[in-house]
């Protein structure tokens, strides 16, 4: 009995861990994910601004929600001057009356800019991620380091990219943990 318990407790740990991953990535807007073609030209207009930002690198995550005419913005970055010219940039979008800048600095650690640029080259540098994710002016496939553990944000072709990149980031030493947040389009 205590084992059937102990069984669906995982099983309705592992549903509850799903739906949150889904309710979470369906909460915002990802900046460096193209949105479908009737998206409102607001949407539009807050991606491009953000995408267009000059200090925007693989190693942050910016996004964003709408309410009416509020945009929150939401992520990670490396940068405090990203912070400041993404609420910059979208205050002055047409459509929008106010911003909410909750966006997370991330903490300045010399261990941590070893661990980016380590797990830089472990994805990126597997032919078979490069050819497909590295040739764009900002590739799909960020990484977060915070305090040693590693976030992926992103969006791949197809389950297997998804997976090889988990594998290839969990290669990397020094690295706490890895949580692979990828989605994959479609799907």
């Amino acid at each position: 009995m205590r084992k059937l318990a102990l069984a669906l407790g995982v099983s309705l740990l592992i549903v509850a861990s799903v739906s949150a991953q889904k309710q979470k990535t369906q909460s915002h807007y990802d900046a460096f994910v193209a949105g479908p073609p009737n998206q409102a030209t607001l949407v539009k207009n807050i991606r491009h601004a953000l995408i267009m930002l000059p200090y925007y690198t693989i190693f942050d995550d910016l996004g964003f929600r709408v309410n009416g005419s509020t945009v929150t913005l939401v992520g990670d970055v490396t940068n405090p001057v990203l912070k400041s010219d993404a609420e910059n940039v979208v205050k002055h979008i047409e459509g929008v009356t106010n911003v909410i800048n909750d966006i997370h600095v991330l903490p300045l650690s010399p261990m941590d800019w070893q661990i980016r640029r380590a797990e830089y080259r472990a994805i990126y540098g597997d032919p078979a991620i490069r050819d497909r994710y590295c040739c764009q002016a900002i590739p799909p496939i960020h990484i977060i380091v915070e305090n040693g553990h590693v976030r992926l944000e992103g969006v791949v072709q197809n389950q297997f990219d998804k997976n090889l990149i988990g594998v290839r980031a969990n290669s990397v030493p020094n690295v706490f943990s890895v949580e692979n947040d990828l989605q994959v389009e479609n799907g």
